[in-house]
């Protein structure tokens, strides 16, 4: 069954890594996963680190590792804002392993520090999933 294709922008600070029409959006907030298809009511969310997958048909799928950061539902348009956005090709899962051990080093290191433990537990979410999309 064909959907009405809109508007979807993933940003990084490093520029533009998608822009495109989709036909489905799904992410994950901080409430939970979501799907975003066309004529979606306004939403401003808080983006979790998971796998975004960005639906141009039911056949071909563009996935990333997403990293934190917001989306922003506005008519028929999308955009994420995002720290890290990766195809799995590109990720290294020795890398990633080396990174999450790193976080969870300074998680253990990070004592009473609340804003140290915050970013610390941050990463770890970070490299988690970005391993397992690296693994799928």
């Amino acid at each position: 069954m064909a959907h009405t294709n809109f508007r979807v922008e993933v940003l990084t600070p490093e520029g533009q890594v998608f822009n495109d029409e989709v036909e489905l959006v799904s992410t994950r907030t901080a409430v939970g996963s979501i799907g975003i298809l066309a004529h979606h009511a306004p939403v401003l969310a808080m983006l979790e680190p998971t796998e975004l997958r960005l639906y141009k048909s039911e056949s071909e799928v563009v996935r990333f590792a997403q990293a934190e950061g917001y989306m922003q539902v506005t008519g028929d348009d999308v955009m994420l804002l995002v720290e890290e956005a990766h195809p799995p090709s590109e990720l290294d899962s020795g890398q990633l392993r080396d990174r999450l051990q790193q976080a969870e080093r300074e998680l253990q290191d990070a004592g009473d520090d609340t804003e140290r433990r915050r970013v610390a537990e941050r990463d770890k979410r970070r490299w988690e999933t970005f391993l397992e999309v690296a693994s799928a």
